[in-house]
């Protein structure tokens, strides 16, 4: 079976892939499917970066305002629309872009859904009662006694993937690597070319704080307080994500306005951070520097013309 090309535009967050995605579109008719698992839920614009109208400039973009913030969303459910989506494009000749910063979301479309069980909050709950007494290091020395095999692809930092690899070994007896092995495409459906943004640390965390700004300047306090009049419960995963999370923790007299605002810039550059250890690990991304938008329009143009999309 013949692969289906895709290009893959993955990095942290404020990096500018929105608009790279945008502009490489516009050059071939492609449209752009967006991997970023907050931008799926309507109502909820200003605090996901979601790309305006204007932004978008004409072109198609899927997988945005497709779910209300009460309704389900995971990367089996993104993958599964994504897959049909791209055969329906990839079929009329279109060039697809699949564009994100939810690393999971995009290894779900590629590689498959790792068959896990459901989370037990007992043990869930237990293990973080250790990272939290311990500390995250104990944590990752104990999967490193018990999974060597998991520990060695978890950053010891990454306490959240370290305490699912740790729950999956008490819950199955196996570890979560046999697990992916067993469930992912023993051969991807897709022939990709990746590219990741890459800027330096000190740009990366001003172009967060600016973003940061603008988000409020845009009335990020205005659309929290509209999608919590709406009926909306303030626990529902949507709105304890970045930005919606500490807006409603102002609301709700924790900290002052200044604070408000300080975490989130200090909660997206610890994501940023985390995103970029994610991306790093993916030795197939093809890293540029965000002023090398020629050499990344050719390399891209040269993967269409090797997919007989451009002539």
């Amino acid at each position: 079976m013949e692969k289906l090309p895709l290009v893959i535009i993955n990095s942290s967050t404020a990096t500018g892939k929105s608009d790279l995605a945008v502009n490489l579109a516009l050059e071939c008719g492609g449209e752009i499917i967006s991997a970023d698992s907050m931008q799926v839920y309507r109502y909820l614009d200003i605090g996901t970066a979601k790309p305006t109208i204007e932004e978008r400039r004409g072109i198609k973009h899927h997988l945005i305002d497709v779910v209300a913030p009460d309704e389900e969303f995971n990367a089996a459910l993104f993958a599964e629309s994504a897959r049909k989506i791209i055969s329906e494009l990839v079929g009329k000749g279109t060039p697809v872009f699949v564009v994100g910063g939810t690393g999971l979301y995009i290894r779900a479309l590629l590689r498959g859904i790792i068959d896990t069980p459901d989370v037990d909050e007992n043990i869930r709950n237990h293990y973080r009662h250790l990272r939290d007494i311990h500390g995250k290091r104990y944590l990752y020395d104990l999967l490193l006694q018990r999974d060597t095999a998991a520990a060695a692809q978890i950053n010891p930092n990454d306490s959240v993937r370290v305490i699912r690899a740790l729950e999956v070994l008490e819950q199955t007896g196996e570890s979560i690597t046999v697990k992916q092995k067993k469930h992912s495409f023993k051969d991807s459906p897709y022939r990709t070319y990746k590219i990741g943004i890459q800027i330096e640390r000190k740009e990366l965390k001003q172009r967060i704080e600016t973003r940061t700004d603008k988000m409020i300047s845009a009335g990020l306090l205005d659309e929290v307080k509209n999608v919590l009049a709406m009926g909306y419960n303030e626990n529902l995963k949507p709105l304890q994500s970045l930005g919606y999370k500490q807006v409603i923790g102002f609301l709700n007299t924790k900290y002052d306005w200044q604070s408000c605002v300080d975490l989130i810039k200090r909660d997206t550059w610890q994501y940023a951070r985390r995103q970029m250890t994610w991306f790093s690990a993916d030795k197939e991304i093809n890293w540029f520097g965000p002023d090398l938008l020629d050499e990344i329009r050719n390399n891209v143009n040269n993967f269409w013309e090797d997919s007989a999309f451009i002539k």
